[in-house]
């Protein structure tokens, strides 16, 4: 029987998976799915949005994330993101990865 590598397999595609489901739940832990979705606009842009006027910019993950911390207004309109205190800097910078990795 060829269990090992479809279990191998199943592994690895768990392992592919994972990062974006804790980065969801960081989302939601950090109250970030109030204003925000991954797919569609609530109170400021989807995630999707983001991702893809970020897409490229060298800077960007340092810029978003320093604003996920700082908050900010002006680019996506005029409704304000307010700071975020319960994120701290490592919190920020995971939660932009996920959110740049969005296509």
């Amino acid at each position: 029987m060829k269990l090992f590598p479809v279990l191998a397999l199943v592994a690895a595609a768990a392992t592919v998976s994972a990062p974006a489901v804790a980065d969801e739940a960081l989302a939601k832990a950090k109250n970030c799915l109030a204003c925000h979705a991954t797919d569609k606009k609530v109170l400021g842009p989807s995630y999707k949005e983001v991702a893809a006027k970020y897409a490229g910019q060298k800077d960007a993950a340092d810029k978003l994330a320093a604003k996920v911390i700082k908050g900010g207004v002006g680019v996506w309109g005029q409704i304000p993101m307010p700071a975020n205190a319960q994120v701290n800097e490592a919190e920020s910078k995971k939660l932009v990865a996920w959110i740049l990795s969005l296509k």
